[in-house]
C-alpha cells in the first residue's frame, strides 16, 4: 500500500489530530524528536477526522455540533483557510433519511485522483468523481437487502472506516458500526457481506450474516487482499481469498477494543490497544500496553517501554492510533484525556507528546 519514506523527498511528518474540540495539525521533521503545534481549527466543533490526501495535499475535515449540525470542509493551503465542500452530501428529501454525523473522508487511489469516498451515519457511503465538489449517494450500500438487521452501536449507526483496495480498482470494503464487513467487487455497485466466523455476542445469534459491531479494520500493506479488524468481540483476520474470519484474540487481555493498525511496510505487523470491555472500556489493570503481532495475529507482544505502567485507566477511540510511513515507522495512539504517545522505533520506545488536547477522536500521519 505505502513505501518507505526517502528523506530526499519527504521534509516533514504531520500528524493531523482530530478532537471534540476542534483540529490540530502537528509538525516535525524526520527524526520526531520535538513537534510544533497549530490549531485549532474549527474550535469548539467536534472533528471526527482530519486527513490530508496525499495526492494533492488538500486537507479534509469531517465536523461535526449539536447545535449547528455537520459540515465537510477542505483547506488547499494547509489550514490557513477553508471552505465548505459537501454539496450533495446529503439525502435527497424522498429517502426519508437524516444526515446524522460524518464519519470518515478516504482518498481514492492514486489512478484515481479526483475520487473520494465519505461514510456517514446513518449507515450510508457517498462518492465524488470530482476532486469533492459533489457528492453522490452509494444506494447499493444504503439499500442493502440485510439493512433491516443493521443496529446503531453507541456511537450511532455509521461507515466508519472505508478501504479502497490499491491493486484492484474494482474492490472496496467498508465497515459498519453494527452491521459488520461488506465487500464490493465492482466498484460499489453492489456488495457482499463478510461476517463469516466473526462473534456477535451482544445477538441472539451468535454468528449472524450481519449485525457484528466492528470497531476499526485495516488492509495488510504488502498483500491487501490479507484484512484485520479489532470487533467488540474479538480481532480477526482474513487471509487472501478466503471467505471466513480467523479468531486471532489469544495471547490478548481482552477480545476488546477500537484500533488496529498495520504496519506501513511489514506484512503481517499490527497493532491493537486492549481494552476491559462492557462499563469499563479502559486500559486493562490501569496499564497501557500496545501490543504488536509480527506473525498476523498468531501471538503478541506488550510493548510498554515508555509507556503508563500504573493508574493508566486510558480509554482510545476507534480512529485515535495511526502509523507513518517513514523508515523505521511511527506508531502513535491518541487518548479521550489528550495525550498522544507515539513511538518512532516501530514500536519498541515510546514518547509521551509535549500537548494537552482536547479528547483525541482521530489521527492521521503524513509525509510531506
Amino acid at each position: 500500500m505505502t513505501k518507505k519514506a526517502s528523506s530526499s523527498r519527504a521534509r516533514e511528518v504531520q500528524l493531523l489530530v482530530g478532537t471534540r474540540k476542534g483540529g490540530f495539525l502537528l509538525r516535525s521533521d524526520l527524526r520526531r524528536k520535538s513537534w510544533r503545534v497549530e490549531g485549532p481549527f474549527f474550535a469548539g466543533w467536534e472533528v471526527n477526522h482530519l486527513i490530508r490526501d496525499l495526492r494533492c495535499g488538500r486537507l479534509w475535515a469531517a465536523i461535526n455540533t449539536t447545535w449547528w449540525g455537520n459540515d465537510l470542509q477542505a483547506s488547499d493551503d494547509g489550514g490557513k483557510s477553508w471552505r465548505k465542500a459537501s454539496a450533495g452530501l446529503g439525502f435527497a428529501p424522498e429517502r426519508g433519511l437524516n444526515l446524522n454525523r460524518i464519519w470518515h473522508v478516504t482518498p481514492d487511489r492514486a489512478s484515481r485522483p479526483e475520487r473520494l469516498w465519505c461514510g456517514v451515519d446513518p449507515g450510508a457511503l457517498f462518492r465524488s468523481d470530482d476532486g469533492g465538489e459533489n457528492w453522490t449517494e452509494v444506494r447499493s450500500l444504503t439499500d442493502h437487502p440485510t439493512r433491516s438487521a443493521w443496529q446503531p452501536g453507541a456511537g450511532g449507526l455509521m461507515v466508519h472506516t472505508i478501504l479502497p483496495d490499491p491493486q484492484n480498482e474494482q474492490r472496496i470494503h467498508v465497515a459498519i458500526s453494527a452491521a459488520g464487513c461488506f465487500r464490493s467487487e465492482d466498484d460499489g455497485q453492489s456488495w457482499q457481506p463478510l461476517n463469516k466466523g466473526v462473534r456477535a455476542d451482544f445477538l441472539p445469534t451468535t454468528f449472524p450474516e450481519v449485525g457484528q459491531c466492528v470497531h476499526r479494520m485495516t488492509l495488510d500493506p504488502v498483500n491487501p487482499g490479507i484484512l484485520y479488524q479489532q470487533n467488540h468481540c474479538g480481532q480477526y483476520r482474513l487471509d487472501e481469498g478466503g471467505s471466513v474470519w480467523t479468531d486471532i484474540a489469544q495471547g490478548l487481555p481482552s477480545r476488546f477494543g477500537f484500533p488496529i493498525v498495520a504496519h506501513p511496510h511489514e506484512s503481517g505487523t499490527i497493532y491493537v490497544v486492549p481494552e476491559q470491555a462492557d462499563q469499563y472500556r479502559f486500559t486493562p489493570e490501569g496499564r497501557l500496553r500496545v501490543y504488536r503481532s509480527k506473525n498476523g495475529g498468531k501471538s503478541w507482544q506488550p510493548l510498554t517501554r515508555g509507556l503508563p505502567q500504573q493508574n493508566a485507566y486510558l480509554a482510545i477511540m476507534r480512529h485515535a492510533a495511526t502509523a507513518d510511513t517513514c523508515d523505521p515507522a511511527g506508531i502513535y495512539v491518541g487518548t479521550t484525556t489528550g495525550e498522544i504517545f507515539y513511538s518512532a522505533d516501530s514500536g519498541n520506545s515510546w514518547s509521551l507528546m509535549p500537548t494537552h488536547l482536547p479528547p483525541i477522536l482521530s489521527l492521521e500521519a503524513a509525509l510531506t
